[in-house]
């Protein structure tokens, strides 16, 4: 979890709002009253507690994420069509001869023009698609760079070959540069458009704290409408109010801890006094056992302030093209996962189906096993393995995790388990996007250390849920693997999570795959 001290929404100090006292009732007449059905009561109920900002399709971190990562995919095809309509006007251009063929002062304005329009929409921001940008402003803007990037290859092509250079061809590829991209980014932008109604990128948040800040949040959000406020949590139930504004007050603090609405929530604000330096730490402390980032509130000075504080909790509703932030590399660490699995599918088809067939003969029951775990951001997900148990003596919920020669595993799981083959079937669950190649592995949800539940033991632990769950990792190849017997191995096992979680990029993904069936097949003491 990670905290922020820098915005400033409030100004009021830590004040409990009183409940709101109920409306006089309106003067009718008698023949005027309707008596509403149960159901009509059964469902305003629900709408009341549902609040202003409920999303009508619930979206988890992690698809929303992804959704914020398509920027990438359009910037993607935007290369390549730029890349396939420069080839077609160099093919036109090169008549007879073949476009290898060409000489130089033809070739190069082709490539200058076409980096030059890839490199202005870049770093010209035309992949945020602004909610406040019309339309014809972003296309106005394709212009001028098409319009740039022409004559950027036609000063080069008269600089390089004078008299011969092709003027005509060289127009026609700044018109079919325009008409192309103009098309594309009219379908990125419906996309855009679409997602942000449905609340694809719209920021979730809670707010803890019923007090005068998290009203002044909420009627914010409400006038922007760029920002979804899920719900409020307070300690202080018996001096809270029932709603603000219409957002529902859903519990204490400890409520929110175990919410199921937790998975779908990317930022948790307090809308305490941070005066109130006790409360603001026990508060802090106690949230450290999610994985979502929290955010303090302080007081604003002056208006310009209180807006930049809004914007900052509603940023990059896309993710941004420039540096390597997380966003870049979760997009690469997709494409990784989504190339890598693929192939690892094809290749290990005959493995996986020698083992569903090893699995029916040796003993009755289903070849695969399905279990929930948690993923990315607290997520449920169901996992895929091999099964390599007895059915009757499965165990969804690891409440008893394996020992040596456990009379629960059946002789061809003991081979797919020494060899982590059963886990194989995973790689659907990467395909997915459930899980990654490579990250903390996912552990069962209320698995059991002993008679203790396991995240229970470490304070850190909801940190490892910080990235998506993997089929291998960093503590897997260190030696921390299999079933975790004591607290010291469950503090291990986090603490290498986490280690991985602040340091992992493309090239320690690669390394770790690499190292991982040496790894594993020189592994005699974990025991699995």
């Amino acid at each position: 979890m990670s905290i922020t001290h820098d915005l400033r929404l409030s100004s009021g100090p830590d004040t409990p709002l009183a409940p709101s006292p109920a409306p006089a009732a309106p003067k009718i007449l008698a023949a005027e009253v309707i008596e509403p059905s149960a159901a009509a009561i059964e469902d305003a109920s629900a709408t009341a507690r549902r609040g202003p900002f409920r999303p009508d399709v619930w979206l988890n971190a992690r698809q929303r994420r992804s959704a914020r990562l398509v920027v990438h995919y359009f910037r993607a095809a935007d290369v390549a069509a730029v890349i396939l309509t420069s080839l077609a006007c160099g093919w036109f251009t090169a008549r007879d001869a073949s476009v290898s063929a060409m000489p130089l002062y033809q070739v190069l304005p082709f490539v200058a023009g076409a980096m030059a329009v890839l490199g202005l929409t870049r770093s010209l921001g035309l992949y945020r698609f602004s909610r406040d940008e019309p339309a014809g402003r972003h296309l106005a803007k394709l212009g001028g760079i098409a319009l740039v990037s022409g004559l950027i290859a036609l000063a080069l092509g008269g600089l390089l070959g004078g008299s011969q250079v092709e003027t005509e061809a060289l127009a026609v590829w700044a018109g079919l540069v325009l008409v192309v991209l103009s098309g594309l980014h009219l379908a990125w932008s419906g996309v855009v458009a679409r997602w942000r109604a449905n609340g694809a990128l719209t920021p979730n948040i809670v707010v803890v704290g019923a007090t005068k800040n998290a009203e002044r949040l909420i009627r914010d959000a409400l006038a922007r409408r760029d920002l979804n406020v899920l719900g409020v949590f307070d300690d202080r139930l018996a001096r809270s109010p029932d709603s603000i504004d219409g957002v529902p007050v859903l519990g204490d603090a400890a409520a929110l801890l175990t919410h199921k609405m937790t998975p779908y929530i990317d930022r948790i604000v307090v809308a305490i006094d941070p005066r109130a330096e006790a409360r603001v730490r026990e508060l802090t402390s106690r949230l450290q056992t999610l994985p979502n980032e929290v955010t303090l509130l302080v007081d604003p000075h002056g208006q310009a302030e209180r807006v930049a504080a809004l914007d900052k909790l509603a940023r990059a509703p896309l993710a941004s093209l420039d540096g390597m932030d997380d966003d870049r590399r979760a997009f690469n660490k997709r494409v990784q996962d989504i190339v890598v699995a693929c192939i690892a599918t094809v290749l290990l088809a005959p493995v996986m189906a020698v083992c569903a067939l090893a699995i029916r003969l040796d003993s009755p029951g289903p070849i695969f096993f399905r279990q929930r775990r948690h993923g990315f951001n607290q997520e449920e997900i169901v996992v895929w393995k091999f099964r390599s148990m007895r059915t009757e003596a499965a165990d969804a919920t690891a409440s008893r995790q394996v020992t040596a020669d456990d009379d629960r595993v059946t002789r061809v799981g003991r081979i797919l388990r020494s060899t982590s083959l059963d886990e194989l079937p995973q790689l659907l669950n990467v395909l997915t996007g459930e899980m990654s190649l490579v990250g903390p592995r996912p552990h069962a949800i209320g698995m059991k250390t002993g008679h203790v539940e396991s995240a229970l033991l470490v304070a850190d632990y909801a940190h490892r849920h910080r990235i998506k769950p993997g089929m291998t990792g960093w503590a897997a190849v260190q030696g921390s693997r299999g079933p975790l017997h004591t607290a010291q191995d469950v503090r291990r096992r986090v603490q290498l999570d986490i280690d991985y979680v602040e340091r992992h990029s493309l090239w320690l993904d690669l390394w770790i795959m690499a190292v991982t069936v040496p790894v594993l097949l020189g592994d005699r003491q974990a025991i699995r």
